[in-house]
């Protein structure tokens, strides 16, 4: 296996004087050089607004610019660039969503998510109900941490408008059945708003494929930089939906009294953009798009069965989940220890994991644990990294 790390001049230091492993990638991957480099190449180059000028400089940050949705709606397959909308990440993605289904829900509609939620993937959810008087119901996960079908049918009814499900667990690493969860909700006439923050790192989405109605996801979970996500929704349901936020460049005509509205994909994105964040990510797509992807998946599974294999045999560690399809995620915790101290032995010894609840609360509850320590993969991880992991986990442990 080809090592990508040389591509990550993050990853070439030391933390409390030892080499960094780097195991938080849930939360927020690393950047390439061609990312930095792309960054640094806007500001120091074309700096300028975009669609609103006719000078140079405005008109080559808007081609890049423009380039990079191209670059999003073919990484994900939708059918135009019109269904590629740019905002701050997943978390504004669900909120643009929630808040334009306002004025299209009525009171006893429903909307339909499951425990295994990022708060993300909540809380929008829950001020939508409060703004509509519609019902928010979960299905269950169970204690492997696998959505409930059983539950998942049993709730979903004919009131059931919205269903909002994330592809892959921030938590877990669970892999949601996304085809078969769609299909239903479709057939009961809910539209789908799928969280792929976890899933556009580790595989290929393909939502033409999918059918599903919005897809979310964030740049800096993909190697792109922070602030910068993007709503992927169908062209006939964007078509329908009011703006969100007003401002410059969703408009088409503002008078005193009344506004027209510009064209898709601009009505959603009021405001200056964030131009360097998606250039940042149109780079970071080609970066992901020129590698072995298949091979990568690969190498990522085993190092996630190298990891749960040895965090079996020591005594003391249980491992929180063990759900029928996972990718690149494990969770466990260690007898008598909390999360918090457990993490901060690791980063003791240059190992850097995340503790706590993970934005994942109700999920927590339905497990019966506050939090648990969790160690993420990427594509620049390694088995070297796995065993620097092992041996802090044994330390950890003697240490109780």
């Amino acid at each position: 296996m080809t090592s990508y790390r040389k591509d990550f001049p993050i990853l070439d230091q030391q933390v409390n004087g030892a080499p960094l492993v780097y195991l938080d990638n849930a939360a927020t991957s690393q950047k390439p050089h061609v990312v930095i480099d792309a960054l640094k190449d806007y500001y120091h180059r074309y700096n300028a607004n975009v669609h609103r000028a006719v000078h140079a400089l405005s008109d080559q940050a808007t081609v890049a610019f423009e380039h990079a949705r191209d670059r999003v709606r073919e990484f994900v397959n939708a059918g135009s660039r019109n269904e590629i909308i740019f905002t701050r990440g997943t978390t504004e993605s669900i909120n643009l969503v929630a808040n334009c289904y306002t004025g299209l829900l009525k009171p006893g509609d429903e909307i339909l998510i499951s425990h295994m939620e990022h708060h993300s993937n909540i809380v929008p959810w829950q001020m939508l109900a409060a703004r509509t008087n519609a019902v928010l119901k979960a299905c269950d996960v169970n204690s492997q941490g696998d959505i409930d079908l059983e539950s998942f049918a049993e709730l979903l009814t004919d009131k059931t408008k919205i269903v909002a499900i994330a592809h892959v667990s921030n938590a877990l690493g669970t892999v949601n059945p996304l085809q078969q969860i769609i299909e239903q909700a479709h057939e009961a006439g809910a539209v789908v708003v799928v969280d792929g923050a976890q899933a556009v790192p580790h595989f290929d989405v393909d939502v033409s494929a999918l059918d599903c109605d919005f897809y979310a996801f964030s740049g800096h979970k993909m190697y792109g930089p922070t602030g910068i996500g993007v709503l992927y929704g169908k062209e006939k349901l964007l078509d329908v939906l009011p703006p969100w936020q007003g401002g410059g460049e969703m408009i088409e005509t503002v008078s005193i009294n009344k506004s027209t509205y510009n064209t898709l994909p601009y009505k959603f994105e009021a405001g200056t953009p964030n131009i360097a964040g998606a250039i940042g990510l149109g780079a970071a797509i080609d970066y992901l798009t020129q590698l072995p992807r298949d091979e990568i998946k690969t190498s990522e599974d085993e190092l996630l069965r190298l990891t749960l294999s040895q965090l079996k045999q020591i005594d003391g560690v249980r491992l929180v989940g063990e759900p029928e399809k996972r990718i690149s995620v494990v969770s466990f915790l260690v007898d008598g220890s909390h999360p918090h101290d457990v993490g901060t032995l690791l980063d003791q010894q240059g190992i850097a994991v995340r503790t706590g609840h993970h934005c994942a609360m109700p999920l927590m509850a339905q497990l019966g644990i506050p939090g648990t320590v969790r160690a993420s993969f990427s594509l620049y991880n390694s088995p070297e990294d796995v065993d620097r992991l092992i041996a802090g986990v044994r330390k950890a442990v003697s240490f109780i």
